[in-house]
């Protein structure tokens, strides 16, 4: 059985002491650092860009899990690969050609995936689900951190589990939005292989040991 993997959000790291969290996620069971970015446009906030993530790369031992909520990804890809992406997730609703922006990734030496909104049926990626090495849900709605996770989550899971599973494929589930440890484990029984953490993790006392207990937890 897969390991579940643990994606703490930089998003809620706090900026002013980025290198001092980044060694932390070095340091912790975590296994990528989430990078949203955020354009202002495709969502209505806006985050950071190619020299955040840059910096970021600079420190990082773990790969960089970078979710592209912005319009027309397609633009952008060759940038984000050369500052340190390892994974690059688009958006299904930000881009007209879906195929030709994941090839896209694929030929910047990344791994490719697709996020859905979360009232974005998961069988619009029926057809392209060979080509995703990952599949990201949104479990809010996307653009501010520290939302409420949402409980129709669990179904479209269930939903795309069945569908990857009866295509045969190893495309991993990502959840993003109001993960916890209140909810990890029945997000694991439902289908789901990787956890982003923004709030829950930079937010508590103690981030170290949080990560450590959702790793737990997501493996018990």
């Amino acid at each position: 059985m897969n390991s579940k993997l643990i994606a703490p959000s930089m998003l809620a790291a706090d900026f002013g002491n980025m290198q001092r969290d980044v060694e932390m996620v070095n340091n912790s069971d975590a296994d990528w650092f989430h990078i949203d970015v955020m354009d202002g446009h495709f969502v209505p906030n806006i985050s950071y860009g190619m020299p955040v993530i840059a910096a970021i790369k600079k420190h990082a031992t773990k790969p960089l899990d970078v979710h592209l909520m912005i319009e027309k990804p397609e633009r952008y890809i060759e940038e984000f690969a050369k500052v340190g992406a390892d994974i690059i997730t688009v958006h299904y609703e930000s881009t007209v050609h879906l195929h030709r922006t994941l090839t896209q990734i694929e030929d910047a030496g990344c791994k490719a995936g697709v996020v859905l909104n979360l009232t974005t049926p998961v069988s619009v990626l029926e057809d392209i689900l060979p080509k995703c090495y990952m599949v990201l849900l949104m479990s809010i709605n996307p653009g501010f951190g520290g939302q409420k996770f949402e409980d129709m989550t669990y179904n479209r899971i269930k939903k795309l589990r069945r569908m990857i599973d009866e295509q045969g494929l190893n495309t991993k589930i990502e959840i993003d939005g109001g993960v916890t440890d209140k909810n990890i484990k029945q997000l694991v029984d439902a289908g789901a292989d990787a956890f982003v953490a923004g709030s829950h993790v930079f937010k508590s006392d103690n981030p170290t040991e949080t990560i450590k207990r959702l790793k737990l937890l997501a493996n018990s």
